[in-house]
């Protein structure tokens, strides 16, 4: 399918800082339930501060990210950084469920053949045959691309 309808899916300012203040403050929580004055055991100690830096990792990794914006243009699923999300043939089917296995204000590709592993948290991910789409994107928009791609993937005519 060559269709030259596209669409562009960009994350708010705002909702990218929430997801930011919501990972770092997380991490500033455990860094301060680890070094506080309740008496901790060594390995509680670990395991916090371990967490903590997850956690900050995870809220610096979604400022990055949140640069990104996600392009369905002809066959593919794309973000602005040139790498392919997921192709529409490599698509078995899109999920968006009340109880799928999802981000938040997104769907779930699955897909026919597994594609390399690929983290960016708050835009999407992709772990083998799965590909998450949404977090901190507007949920009207990923609607519109996941019902999108269900049609194209029917072999509709849009």
């Amino acid at each position: 399918m060559t269709d030259s309808i596209s669409i562009r899916i960009s994350p708010s300012p705002m909702r990218i800082w929430l997801g930011v203040a919501a990972m770092m403050g997380l991490g500033a929580i455990l860094i301060y339930l680890a070094l506080g004055h309740t008496p901790v055991t060594l390995v509680l100690r670990g395991f916090l501060l371990v967490f903590a830096g997850l956690a900050i990792f995870g809220g610096w990794k979604m400022m990055q990210s949140g640069q990104l914006s996600l392009i369905l243009e002809g066959d593919s699923l794309t973000d602005s950084a040139g790498r392919v999300v997921a192709t529409i043939d490599n698509i078995e089917k899109v999920e968006r469920g009340a109880f799928a296995f999802k981000p938040s204000h997104g769907f779930l590709l699955h897909l026919n053949e597994p594609m390399p592993r690929a983290w960016f948290p708050g835009v999407w991910w992709r772990m083998g045959r799965r590909v998450a789409v949404g977090g901190v994107l507007p949920g009207g928009e990923t609607k519109a691309v996941a019902d999108m791609i269900a049609v194209r993937k029917s072999g509709m005519e849009l």
